[in-house]
């Protein structure tokens, strides 16, 4: 069915993106500047090509549609998709300082706040509907990220900052989804790329040369960055974006599964009942589809 290829898409990329934190530790030693540099235009380009050399019919029918358009829905188009390259490269940058300056705890202290801010904001602004569930869901979450943000309100503060910036990416893709996501994903990238480029001269380090950065920013670009982008702005055509928001929450449980076990960093047990409280939530939140699931199942 069209709604679980949707939903897998979803979960799929969150579940990519949960991983990020292994390509990216080992380059802590590069600026984080110089990282979201290399990228953005690493990935625009590569996408530029795909679309100008394999995908032309697309781009070329996604350009006359937009020619169809009102004055207006035009203007909203490309505030939208210029929006989101803003927004990415904000998220990108913060979450690789995160990562690397300061925990993979606090980077995925981030998404676990997301959801909470993409379903409410949702709510407001997509006037998406929201069952008695989902809203004991959502104090769950607030409950569970108040035990997580007591005593670190540095990392709290980016975790917020990070939080909002990609639930608005999720909120403005959610209304600007006519066309095909591959295109929109590289022009936004485009636009990320044009952001960065003036900054790029007079802030850049050397360039690197050590193989193992080109191996682990090749990885970066196409597994942890062109992949799930594209699965994520699908997925957003057949959910909504609460449920996608949700959905995040398999980042930041694999980004602590990691800091636990892999990179050894330090979990109290408030944290763990904390994490625990998530999953509950998760499962709350999404009471209709479990039953659902569960009931075609047994038929």
């Amino acid at each position: 069915m069209a709604f679980n290829k949707y939903f897998l898409s979803a979960f799929t990329a969150f579940f990519i993106w949960g991983f990020f934190s292994l390509a990216l530790k080992p380059l802590h030693d590069y600026a984080s500047l110089d990282i979201l540099f290399y990228r953005v235009f690493y990935a625009t380009v590569l996408l530029l090509i795909i679309n100008l050399f394999f995908r032309k019919e697309k781009l070329k029918k996604d350009v006359a549609f937009f020619r169809t358009f009102e004055k207006q829905e035009k203007r909203k188009t490309i505030f939208l998709t210029i929006l989101g390259g803003f927004l990415l490269v904000i998220n990108w940058f913060l979450f690789m300082y995160c990562v690397n300056h300061i925990s993979i705890q606090s980077a995925s202290f981030a998404y676990l706040i997301c959801p909470i801010i993409t379903t409410v904001l949702a709510y407001f602004i997509l006037k998406e509907h929201l069952t008695k569930w989902q809203w004991t869901a959502v104090g769950l979450f607030i409950f569970s990220c108040s035990i997580l943000s007591y005593g670190h309100v540095k990392d709290l503060m980016y975790s917020l900052v990070i939080a909002t910036t990609f639930a608005l990416y999720l909120i403005s893709q959610r209304k600007n989804n006519q066309f095909d996501r591959f295109v929109v994903l590289t022009v936004q990238l485009s636009i990320a790329s044009l952001v960065l480029l003036p900054f790029y001269p007079f802030y850049k380090e050397a360039t690197p040369t050590a193989s193992l950065f080109w191996i682990l920013m090749t990885l970066i670009v196409v597994l942890f960055t062109i992949i799930p982008l594209f699965l994520n702005l699908f997925a957003l055509k057949g959910v909504n974006s609460a449920t996608v928001g949700v959905l995040m929450y398999t980042n930041p449980l694999i980004n602590f599964l990691l800091a636990l076990f892999y990179f050894n960093e330090e979990i109290n047990v408030p944290q763990l009942i904390a994490y625990f409280l998530i999953l509950v939530a998760i499962i709350v939140f999404n009471e209709r589809i479990l039953l659902r699931k569960i009931n075609n199942d047994a038929n």
